[in-house]
Formats: structure tokens, C-alpha cells, sequence
């Protein structure tokens, strides 16, 4: 393919919040919210730190080669696990849900990005190792999130046959209907799609729950980069966790610390989430609920379990995989288990992660370089020919759809109709009778003021009017403008908040992959533009 790759700052493209673009720019307004800087130098210092937080490295890979079993890894992959046994090896962390096929483009954005930041590690850093790893979050229950993804405009939904609890343990059998469906828009048959159809069908029909289909998938389509795929909804993982959660059931710290950081953070920034009394929830069968204290007993929201001081905590150690962390707590136990020195999210992952740095360092758990991952619009060439039609730069894209009919009716219009020179005119022959009247009396001058607005007003509307005029006269070529937009800004969102992998594999297949990789830039901060 030949391709043409724009990075664009991320606060030019007006998609991103006051608290990213500031956090981007390393505003003083947030510097007191983390501890590296999100560049070269941030994880040069952050790989020096981590050293002094040892993980249990030979429990996270016997624990990673029991998850993947019989499946199928690279040679890459199998040699990353084994180099987690040494002190010298670190991870570069992304999370995400299982999402139903992977959901929206950004799941394979951020994974993309962790696997070139860990290469490029790699080279800078050759007597260390550094290991890109997918860290699934099997144990969210938020079915309606996850059971959705979108393929070339159409929804696509899974109600999950009625089961309920983490998506990551729900068997995925009822969804033959839904694939068939899918299948049937895939369009002729070719190597693209025979692969695509093939790949779907084992991961979601030939595995017996999301989890393990989702790590089917996701190691189909990256392991070949050595990516490493967790599952942390496992007994032996959360056995390191256990000092935290006992704690957060027998004293809360969690809710007053997170409280005192966001409070500061509030001052100047948008709070993305706040922590519960207790931020766990209760993990069994079909059930993920809310834990609350009431009085002297532990209760599981919405069922009849509950328990006293010596029945939880013995639940605790005896089945410390009952007990989840919500998004409070999420972080601390990744960077538990993890010999984690740079963790990838998206803007509202970036958002939350700032606000428990103060929690890190309650329970001395190592704080990561939090890095936003990669964002990527990908303009087809049908949509690059209609971007170079309607005389628009790779910055005017991201502009509002108006903005750019305007800003091209100005160009290429061939009469005046823009009223700027009659309206300062006006004003000027206004404020002169304003000053003669106010002369023959002073009350006189609202009065002049108000025929002003409303001069000034009555201009505006004609002005209106006559770019309407001038818009007729360009309708063809104005539709294309129209055209351009809605093909990557579906519904004003980025094309990665709603499109699927799956359109882009039929296309280009697993090169859509390397393509993006290579033009990542991890360490730069920008948006990416492939055309």
C-alpha cells in the first residue's frame, strides 16, 4: 500500500479534553498528579524505579502458561512469558474489556502501540527486555458495552441468552446467529474473508467463554509481535492482591485518600470517576455485585449473600478470585502483578489514572508512565479523493462541518457576501449620531445604542442569507465536502469510537496491522493520519 502518514497535535484536533491536552503539554495546573513525564525521559526514569518493586515474576508465568494451555503462541510470545523470570524484563501495559470483536478500533490501537513501544525499547535498552502485554478486562459486567460493535454502519448486539455476571465467563455458543448474520455482509469470498470467517467462527463458537475467545482472537491476530495476553481473573494473580482488598473491606482507605486527590485534581480538571465506601465487587457464578458494609455485615447488592468480619475475610483467602476490583482499585493490582513500567489508555483512562497517584503511594505499589495510545483516522481512497476535490488540508479535517462550507464558499466565491467593511461603516455613521445626540441629551444614548444591535443584527442575518445564495450556487461541490466528513466522522465521532477491525481486515488483512504499527510514533504524542 502506498500510504501517506500526518501527525497532527491532539489539541488541534478539538476531540480531546482541557485535562489530556494540558497533562500532553505538562501543564503546571497537573504536574503535582503524576510521577513521569509521558515521553522518552519519563520511561528512561520509570525503568530505573521500577526496579525497587519487585513482583512475584514465577507465579505471573506459571500463571500466563497455564492461561494459554494448548493455544497456539508464536515463538515470540512463548519467549516474552519465559523472559518475565528475569529482573530484567519489564512489560508495556494496555487494558481493555473483552469486547465483542474487539469492539471499536481503539481495542487494536492500543494494543498496536504497546507492541512498538516495547520494540523500540528494545533497541534503546538492549541489556534489558520488555514485553507488550494485553490486559483483558474479563471480569466487567457491563454486557451492553461489551456485547456491541458496529460493521460498516450497521449495530450488531448480543443480549448473551440471558446470562448475567462478567462477560469475560459467559459462554459465547447463542452468538452462531449473530456471526451468520455478519457473515452474510462480508461480501465475496477471497482470502481476506475466508480467513476473517475463519478466525470468528473458532474464537467465538469452538471456546467455552468470552475470556478465552477474546484471547483466541487477539492472540491470532498479534501474537506474531510477541504479544502477551493476561487474564487477571485468576486465584493465583489475586492471592498478591489479598493485603489490599482486606484492607479496603476492613477500613476503607481507599474512599478518603481518592477523595482528597480528586478534590485538588477538581480545582482545574473534569473528575472522570469517583470511588465508592468499598470498591470491590463480589465475583461468583453469574454474580458480579457491589460489596457494602452495613452495620456488622458485609452484604452482596442485589442477592441474599452476605457475611460477618471472620466469613468474608475467610471467603477472601480462601477464594481470593471472588473478590474484583472496581475502577479504583484496577490499576493498583495490575501494577502488583505486573513488572510494569508504562501503562497505555485512552483520554478517560489518562483521566482516572491521574486521579490515584496518592493511592499508589498509600500502599507503595509502583506508579506507571501513564501514555495515551495511539488515535488513528484512516482516509480510504475514495475519501482522499474527495478531501484532495474539496481543496481541504489534513488539519482542515478535523474541523466542524460548517467551518469548512464556509471557509470554501469564501474562496471561491465570486461576488462579495460578507458583510464585515458595511457593518464598520455603519458603526462609524452610528457612533457619530450617537455623539449628537448624546450632546442634545445625554438619556439619548441606550437609545443609540439599542438601533446599533439592532443595525448590527439585521447585517447578520443578511449576511446569512446571501451565503445561502452563495451555497446554492456551490451545492455540488459543498455535498462533497458533506460526503468527506460523514465517511470518517460518523455521527461527529472519531472513525475509531465506531468502527470495527473487521472492515479493514476484509481490505488490507493482517497488513492493515503492520501498516499501522510502523507509523506509530509511542513516545510523540500526536494524532495519526494515514491516507
Amino acid at each position: 500500500m502506498d500510504n501517506v502518514f500526518t501527525h497532527v497535535p491532539y489539541k488541534e484536533t478539538g476531540y480531546f479534553s482541557k485535562l489530556v491536552t494540558d497533562y500532553l503539554s505538562e501543564s503546571n495546573d497537573i504536574k503535582p498528579f503524576y510521577d513521569f513525564t509521558p515521553d522518552a525521559a519519563g520511561v528512561a526514569q520509570a525503568i530505573k524505579v521500577r526496579a525497587a518493586y519487585p513482583v512475584d515474576r514465577k507465579t505471573l508465568v506459571a500463571t500466563l502458561s497455564a492461561q494459554y494451555g494448548r493455544l497456539p503462541r508464536s515463538g515470540k510470545t512463548e519467549v516474552n512469558i519465559q523472559s518475565l523470570l528475569s529482573e530484567n524484563t519489564f512489560t508495556i501495559c494496555t487494558a481493555h474489556q473483552p469486547n465483542l470483536l474487539t469492539g471499536y478500533l481503539y481495542f487494536i490501537y492500543k494494543i498496536l502501540h504497546a507492541i512498538k513501544l516495547a520494540e523500540e525499547l528494545n533497541i534503546t535498552y538492549p541489556h534489558k527486555h520488555f514485553v507488550p502485554v494485553y490486559y483483558m478486562g474479563s471480569e466487567d459486567n457491563d454486557l451492553e458495552e461489551l456485547g456491541m460493535f458496529r460493521f460498516r454502519g450497521e449495530k450488531y448486539v448480543w443480549d448473551g441468552a440471558g446470562q448475567t455476571g462478567a462477560v469475560g465467563r459467559m459462554s459465547p455458543a447463542s452468538l452462531k446467529p449473530l456471526l451468520n448474520e455478519l457473515f452474510k455482509t462480508f461480501g465475496p469470498p477471497g482470502s481476506n474473508c475466508d480467513e476473517l470467517q475463519a478466525l470468528l467462527t473458532k474464537a467465538y463458537l469452538e471456546h467455552e467463554t468470552i475470556g478465552a475467545a477474546t484471547k483466541y482472537l487477539v492472540n491470532e491476530l498479534f501474537g506474531r509481535y510477541g504479544l502477551v495476553v493476561l487474564d487477571p481473573d485468576d486465584a493465583m494473580l489475586k492471592a498478591a492482591f489479598i493485603p489490599v482488598v482486606q484492607d479496603e473491606l476492613l477500613h476503607q482507605a481507599a474512599n478518603p485518600i481518592i477523595t482528597k486527590h480528586i478534590e485538588a485534581l477538581g480545582a482545574n480538571y473534569k473528575i472522570q470517576a469517583h470511588p465508592r465506601e468499598i470498591n470491590l465487587f463480589y465475583l461468583n457464578g453469574q454474580i458480579r455485585e457491589r460489596i457494602e458494609k452495613k452495620d456488622d455485615k458485609w452484604v452482596v447488592l442485589n442477592s441474599e449473600i452476605e457475611f460477618s468480619e471472620a466469613g468474608i475475610l475467610a471467603e477472601l483467602n480462601q477464594h481470593p478470585e471472588r473478590f474484583s476490583p472496581n475502577v479504583m482499585l484496577r490499576g493498583l493490582f495490575q501494577e502488583t502483578i505486573l513488572p510494569n513500567v508504562a501503562f497505555i489508555g485512552g483520554g478517560a483512562e489518562v483521566a482516572y489514572w491521574l486521579q490515584l497517584n496518592s493511592l499508589f503511594k498509600y500502599y507503595k505499589v509502583f506508579y506507571p508512565v501513564i501514555l495515551l495510545r495511539q488515535s488513528v483516522l484512516w482516509i480510504d481512497d475514495a475519501a482522499a479523493k474527495l478531501r484532495r476535490q474539496s481543496e481541504l488540508s489534513i488539519p482542515d479535517i478535523f474541523k466542524p462541518e460548517l467551518e469548512l462550507e464556509r471557509d470554501y464558499v469564501t474562496k471561491h466565491s465570486g461576488t462579495e457576501w460578507q458583510t464585515k467593511n458595511e457593518t464598520q461603516a455603519i458603526e462609524q455613521i452610528f457612533n457619530s449620531l450617537k455623539q449628537k445626540a448624546t450632546t442634545l441629551d445625554p438619556t439619548l444614548a441606550a437609545a443609540a445604542d439599542a438601533a446599533l444591535t439592532k443595525m448590527r443584527h439585521r447585517l447578520a442575518e443578511l449576511e446569512k442569507k446571501m451565503l445561502r445564495a452563495e451555497k446554492r450556487k456551490m451545492q455540488v461541490q459543498l455535498e462533497r465536502i458533506d460526503r468527506f466528513k460523514k465517511s470518517l466522522f460518523a455521527g461527529n465521532s472519531l472513525q475509531e469510537r465506531v468502527e470495527n477491525f473487521s472492515g479493514y481486515y476484509l481490505d488490507y488483512g493482517s497488513s492493515f496491522f503492520d501498516t499501522v504499527k510502523d507509523a506509530i510514533k509511542p513516545l510523540t504524542s500526536e494524532f495519526l493520519i494515514i491516507e
